[in-house]
């Protein structure tokens, strides 16, 4: 964790790789923390990325194999920033990202509610870094980077 400019603090999801291998999956809910989630992503790119938030674990086995086949499988790990998606591999994309999360404690609801691909901001999609939108509002879904 740092202290950079503004007072906000910097936290760097897998620093060193030190989850390498982990298969771990957070999701970075926008807002005004001041704390500031930070996660390499782009494939062999390795483009530092960061959402200032909250982050809520996604918990389960296997949870990024989706994820990995999309980006690392049928794009060679080569990032997807910009990328005009074919029909097919955008509804996998839907598909590996609607993981169920509760949403924070300000809620009515206490069930798990769906991420959906947030297709407002498909041109910030790439590999370990994804738009969607939570039951809080607009996130991130992060993963370990294939570098």
């Amino acid at each position: 964790m740092t202290d950079a400019g503004g007072g906000k603090r910097h936290i760097f999801l897998d620093p060193l790789d030190t989850g390498s291998g982990q298969g771990w999956v957070f999701v970075i809910v926008a807002a005004p923390t001041g704390v500031v989630y930070q996660n390499q992503g782009g494939g062999y790119g390795c483009i530092q990325y960061e959402q200032e938030g909250f982050l809520i674990p996604v918990f389960g086995r296997g949870l990024d194999d989706e994820l990995k086949e999309i980006f690392v499988g049928e794009l060679q790990g080569t990032g997807a920033r910009g990328l005009d998606w074919p029909a097919d591999l955008l509804d996998r994309l839907r598909a590996a990202v609607a993981f169920h999360v509760f949403g924070s404690a300000n809620r009515d609801d206490v069930f798990p509610a769906p991420l959906m691909l947030d297709e407002s901001r498909l041109s910030e999609v790439d590999e370990a870094w994804v738009p969607v939108v939570t039951p809080d509002g607009p996130g991130v879904l992060v993963w370990e980077n294939s570098d």
